[in-house]
């Protein structure tokens, strides 16, 4: 083979290589054009008065002397209501974990007894976290009325929407060996998924729930605002009631809340990501 011949393949095996690499480069150029373009657009389509803004943080200011010292008449009220959210919380997260599981085996691609079961899942997934959760509350509260059932089977139908997703992606990322040598050695679907997947996912699925118990704590004070228990309920009540004061004490509530969860789940995130 001559000198040319060589120095020929070696410019086309060149050439094949970066050919999708350019390709890749134009896809990411468009999608930044667009992207940039469509937020310039839409900030000229939304005519936000900046004015309006400037007069907002000025009304802000003068709130703050009657929201300062908080009001804490009603501390008892407002930390049942509390524990109420974070009772919401865990139980709607813990059901959604329990469906999140049962659904997300057959809805990984790498274990689905038919790719038609696996379609299926995703899909009806995909449809449930389409809506958001505060939706799904108040259509719980018009089947169920109001209080903290609707708040858990509205969390429970949110989260578990993600938690499938998540789940039957992380399945899906194990090496296949694991699955074919366990299967050559005559193992059932079930012993397969008990002793070899989960022991092998486990890390990444725990992270997950942990993940989605921090962003239920957050949305169960949300989804008292419209009727389904919790500390929001209370602090849309003080806010009608324009009780600035007492509504900055449940704020502070909220943020102790949310931050003491968030403190303690990274600490737990950390000792996975160690194990």
């Amino acid at each position: 083979m001559s000198e040319k011949t060589v120095s020929y393949q070696k410019v086309e095996h060149f050439t094949d290589f970066e050919e999708p690499k350019r390709r890749r480069n134009y896809f990411m150029v468009g999608v930044l054009v667009f992207t940039v373009g469509f937020f310039i657009f839409s900030l000229s389509q939304l005519a936000i008065d900046y004015l309006r803004l400037l007069t907002g943080v000025g009304k802000f200011i003068q709130l703050l002397p009657v929201m300062v010292p908080p009001d804490f008449t009603y501390w008892r009220e407002v930390l049942a209501a509390a524990v109420e959210s974070l009772q919401v919380a865990i139980v709607g997260t813990i059901l959604a974990i329990f469906f999140g599981i049962i659904l997300a085996f057959p809805a990984a691609e790498n274990l689905t007894p038919h790719p038609v079961v696996s379609s299926f899942i995703k899909g009806f997934a995909s449809f449930i976290r389409a809506i958001p959760t505060i939706i799904w509350a108040l259509i719980f509260i018009i089947a169920v009325g109001m209080g903290p059932f609707p708040g858990i089977l509205a969390i429970t139908a949110g989260a578990t929407g993600m938690l499938v997703k998540v789940f039957a992606q992380s399945i899906e990322e194990i090496d296949n060996g694991v699955i074919e040598a366990m299967k050559a050695t005559g193992a059932s679907w079930l012993s397969v998924v008990v002793h070899g997947v989960i022991p092998t996912a486990l890390t990444a699925l725990l992270a997950w729930c942990i993940l989605r118990f921090e962003g239920d704590i957050a949305e169960s004070t949300i989804l008292g605002a419209v009727g389904a228990g919790g500390i929001g309920w209370e602090l849309m009540h003080a806010m009608r009631l324009y009780r600035f004061d007492q509504a900055f004490f449940v704020a502070l509530v909220i943020f102790m809340m949310v931050f003491s969860v968030e403190f303690i789940s990274n600490r737990l995130k950390m000792r996975l990501k160690t194990r």
